[in-house]
């Protein structure tokens, strides 16, 4: 029994996803391989090698390859999926974009968003926006799986030696091509990869109060700044700060939400932060509920405070 994870990267570093993800697969057992498919990508699969808990990495270099087009990276590891029994994708956009199309391929069903295994063939995930967890058992010869990152501790980057070999790349489907990449960039750390996130609400009352309010903090803890849905909602953030279950799904070490009311749908995303600290001036608001630390208090002046003793 053999388990291949399929590698999130930029042709030079592996993605801290991919490291969750070797993780999950780690805890099922048996051999763990590491797909790395791009272009001039060789600097990546040296770092896949290097992952604790790896015993081989599966190099696939070509240009076809080069943007990860889920349509090509999908024929690449049905190409490899021979050999394996459980096949392992990040529970990202990327992910979920290719692993369907490998589970509908293979004519299997695919076991989303795992957050535990149970044995081989047994897996948890959360329903209902988290409010319940359903153990899975998959009868399938082959397992598709993607992993919900925040549900693992992240694999050692370092430590391990694992052997690259290299792999012919696929021809290019031809379904699809890359026209462009707008790639947003911050000082800030990536929002689902920060170990500390600060979270503004609707009860900031605009993007100018959000910012006025927000920026200050996230500068002083060095923190990623996310927002609740009803504040993107509202334009007071853009949507790529969105936390919750049609947003991002963050894990940080410390999670500051100011004026977010705690609807169910934010705290599918939060939820499993090691701790939670909710600022909020109405004591009956449901973030208190799964909070670590509250504090009943108006944002406004409460966050200040804050910025000024840290």
């Amino acid at each position: 029994m053999s388990t291949l994870v399929i590698a999130e990267h930029d042709n030079q570093t592996i993605k801290p996803a991919t490291l969750n993800t070797v993780a999950a697969a780690s805890a099922i057992g048996g051999e763990v391989h590491v797909l790395v498919a791009g272009h001039n990508a060789g600097a990546a699969a040296q770092a896949a090698s290097q992952i604790a808990g790896v015993g081989k990495v599966i190099h696939a270099d070509g240009a076809s390859l080069a943007d990860g087009l889920a349509e090509n990276l999908a024929a690449q590891v049905l190409a490899l999926a021979g050999d394996y029994s459980h096949i392992l994708f990040p529970s990202t956009a990327s992910g979920k974009n290719v692993a369907p199309r490998v589970a509908a391929k293979l004519d299997v069903a695919q076991v989303s968003d795992i957050t535990k295994v149970v044995s081989p063939d047994t897996f948890e995930r959360p329903i209902y926006a988290g409010n319940a967890i359903a153990t899975v058992q998959s009868s399938d010869a082959k397992k598709v799986i993607t992993v919900r990152t925040t549900g693992f501790d992240a694999a050692a980057a370092t430590g391990g030696s694992a052997q690259v070999e290299t792999r012919d790349a696929v021809a290019d489907s031809g379904k699809s091509a890359f026209v462009g990449r707008e790639v947003s960039k911050s000082d800030r750390p990536e929002l689902t990869a920060a170990k500390i996130v600060v979270s503004g609400g609707r009860a900031l009352g605009s993007s100018e109060k959000f910012q006025e309010v927000m920026t200050p903090l996230a500068d002083k803890l060095g923190a990623a700044i996310g927002a609740s849905r009803a504040a993107v909602d509202a334009g007071y953030a853009p949507n790529d700060l969105q936390v919750g279950q049609t947003g991002k799904i963050v894990a940080p070490q410390l999670y500051i939400a100011a004026g977010i009311s705690g609807a169910i749908q934010h705290l599918a995303g939060m939820k499993d932060s090691k701790v939670i600290v909710a600022i909020n001036k109405d004591p009956e608001a449901p973030i208190f509920s799964v909070a670590d630390y509250g504090l009943e208090a108006d944002l406004f002046t409460a966050v200040p405070e804050l910025v000024h003793q840290a």
